[in-house]
This record gives C-alpha cells, sequence and structure tokens, in this order.
C-alpha cells in the first residue's frame, strides 16, 4: 500500500505533515510526501514565522513521478494554500491514484466559526469541488459548516443535517469536533446511516488534533479496517493524545503528545 500525504510543513508545531509521516508510517505502509508549503512554525500560537509557497514546484515534481511511471492505492490531502493548489491536487488525483484507488481529503479551512487568513468564499467554493471527487472527507465543524452552508455552531441535532448536506459531496462525510454538554462526538455516515462516536470533551484547544484524527484515520484504512473501525480507532488515539497533553503539555502550542499513545493505539489497530 503506497499513500501520498499532501499537506504544509511546519518545522515545529506537531501538525501537518511531521504528523501524518510517523503516525501512517507506524501503521505499517508506506507514507510518501508532497509539501504545500514550509513554515518555520504552525501559525497557531507563534509569532513571526517564516512562510515560503510551494506551489511553483510541485509541477517538477508531478513531472518527475510521472516519469517514473508512480502511482499511489492512497491519496491524503490536507492544507492547501490556494485555488490553485486545490487544482493542482484534482490534477495528481486524476493523474497519479490508481484504479480503485482511495482520496481522502482534510478540506483544511478554517475553525472556531472563521476561515483562516486568505481564505475567501470562491476558495471554499473550489473545496467544494475537490470534496465531490473524494472517497471520505473530513470537515471539522467550522469546515462542514462552511460546505453545508448552515449556521456555526452545529449541535448534536443540526450535525445530522450538515451530514446529509456533506453526502451530496462526498458518499462518506466524517464530520468532527461537534461538542455538546460534555462530550464530543464525530458523526459518519456508513451504509446510508449516520453514525457517532462520543468521547468525554477535554477542555482547550489543542493545535493539530485533526491532523493526527485524520492521519491515523487514513493509516487504519491502509490497513484494510472498515469506515466504522476507522473512525473508532482514529478517535480513540487522538482523545488519549488530548487527555495526556492536557496534563503534560505545558505549552499546547507545541501540538499534541501523539508520540507516547501511538504504540496503544497500534496495539489496538493490530488486534
Amino acid at each position: 500500500m503506497r499513500i501520498l500525504a499532501i499537506n504544509d510543513v511546519s518545522c515545529v508545531g506537531r501538525c501537518s505533515l511531521t504528523v501524518s509521516l510517523p503516525i501512517i508510517s507506524a501503521c505499517g505502509v508506506e507514507c510518501n510526501v508532497l509539501p504545500t508549503a514550509l513554515l518555520s512554525t504552525h501559525t497557531g500560537g507563534f509569532d513571526g514565522y517564516t512562510f515560503r509557497d510551494l506551489t511553483g514546484d510541485i509541477p517538477s515534481i508531478l513531472a518527475h513521478w510521472k516519469a517514473l511511471g508512480l502511482k499511489f492505492d492512497c491519496i491524503y490531502s490536507g492544507y492547501l494554500g490556494s485555488v490553485e493548489q486545490i487544482e493542482l491536487v484534482s490534477r495528481i488525483q486524476e493523474a497519479f491514484l490508481t484504479e480503485g484507488g482511495i482520496f481522502v481529503v482534510d478540506p483544511v479551512m478554517g475553525d472556531n466559526g472563521n476561515l483562516y487568513r486568505g481564505f475567501t468564499e470562491e476558495y471554499v467554493e473550489k473545496m467544494r469541488g475537490l470534496c465531490k471527487r473524494a472517497d471520505f472527507i473530513l470537515p471539522n465543524m467550522t469546515e462542514a459548516c462552511y460546505l453545508s452552508e448552515l449556521p456555526y455552531p452545529l449541535t448534536t441535532e443540526t450535525a445530522k443535517e450538515a451530514l446529509q448536506r456533506l453526502g451530496a459531496l462526498c458518499p462518506s462525510p466524517i464530520l468532527t469536533g461537534v461538542t455538546e454538554k460534555k462530550n464530543i462526538y464525530v458523526y459518519f455516515t456508513d451504509g446510508g446511516e449516520i453514525h457517532s462516536v462520543a468521547h468525554e470533551n477535554v477542555e482547550g484547544f489543542f493545535c493539530g488534533a485533526g491532523d493526527v484524527f485524520a492521519s491515523a484515520f487514513v493509516g487504519c484504512l491502509a490497513r484494510g479496517k472498515n469506515l466504522s473501525e476507522s473512525v473508532r480507532l482514529a478517535s480513540d488515539f487522538v482523545t488519549a493524545a488530548i487527555r495526556r497533553s492536557a496534563m503534560e503539555v505545558p505549552e499546547k502550542k507545541f501540538g499534541l503528545n501523539f508520540e507516547a499513545e501511538i504504540f496503544p493505539f497500534l496495539k489496538n489497530l493490530n488486534s
């Protein structure tokens, strides 16, 4: 199983490719990467970070891969910094995904009810188009609201409506981060029915949690787990990492201590 992860590289702060590469590789499958940008740190809580857009480097990388005859059994896209990069990922899916391969889109656009800086309604519309090409999409609550055109925040009831609307974009939407009372939910559609996985909510904002979930989900799919098993395993893993980090990581901007929970995750994956 050969996977391609498309995302940015934040040199400090556990997120994006520095999360995807170790987690997917630990699942026992080959993880290849295509960086969309290079940052000195991620943007959540750090000031003065550097940012280099790598869009101009991507065509020559793809040309080399094409010359090598490379194909990928699964393509997983995360942060895409522009409409141009969204269009590039569409072309990558067409050219490099094996027949019958899996395309997973994490439509990284915003959090806490707002789009990230520099993203526009045009970007949201283009991301809708990319989601229509995907087998699975993994929006958080903010992204689900923009994609489904429902008001933020979602409740456990409106989350189901959002999931139904997202189903018009993708056959298997997975909605993360819906909080109500003391629980946090992941909602997903499987076999035409809506299911959910719930965990006790841990107060606070934990950078990179979505990347940990998405990477674990992709790794589980690649190992042959079905949708329900992959959601449950990824949810249990990220929840354990959040609980540990709440107690052990004083500066949350450095991301989740997922490394300390990866062996229990792999034990569950292999059981």
